[in-house]
């Protein structure tokens, strides 16, 4: 297996975090990965807001505890928000397609590059599908009206076992023609 193979293997959500505070220079690195993520057009439709101080985490994991869920975000160390930006499209394209066409793959993929380079860091992170983007867009002073992206929580894992992931087979999933 390759190094990032292994690597790809490692990274799992993590529901359990220690509750220590995250580096700052881990972060950065986690960000930088996700700016350096490929892009429709190179239109980078993203923006990130790295959210370590303890109060705003502790406000950021209440946003997303919805319908009992996510109660794990209390001790999460830090919280990236991915904010969805405007795309300027090549022109030719532009007559063609919304300049957001391809901005919700692309923040999939920094999203990707983000929760890899913290695995590799030692971090643990986990993706947060429900959340309350007007509580957490106030308390981050954004506009009501920004497009979010993303909410990752990232910390010290609690547990540092990797489970072993549980995928359909290679054969069920690919096909060469």
């Amino acid at each position: 297996m390759s190094d990032f193979l292994e690597l790809a293997a490692r990274r799992q959500s993590c529901r359990s975090f220690s509750g220590a505070r995250v580096e700052r220079d881990k972060l950065t690195k986690c960000v930088e990965a996700g700016r350096l993520a490929p892009s429709g057009c190179n239109g980078q439709p993203w923006s990130f807001v790295v959210v370590d101080d303890p109060g705003k985490v502790a406000g950021i994991a209440k946003c997303g505890q919805v319908f009992g869920n996510n109660a794990f975000t209390d001790k999460a160390g830090a919280f990236i928000v991915v904010l969805e930006e405007h795309a300027e499209l090549m022109p030719a394209l532009r007559e063609m397609l919304d300049s957001q066409f391809f901005a919700k793959g692309d923040i999939g993929g920094a999203v990707v590059n983000i929760c890899l380079e913290a695995a590799d860091l030692g971090l643990g992170t986990c993706i947060i599908g429900l959340y309350n983007r007007e509580k957490i867009a106030k308390l981050l002073d954004l506009p009501r009206e920004q497009r979010f992206g993303a909410l990752i929580a990232v910390g010290c894992p609690a547990d540092g076992t990797i489970r072993p992931k549980v995928r359909k087979p290679l054969e069920e999933t690919v096909r060469y023609v």
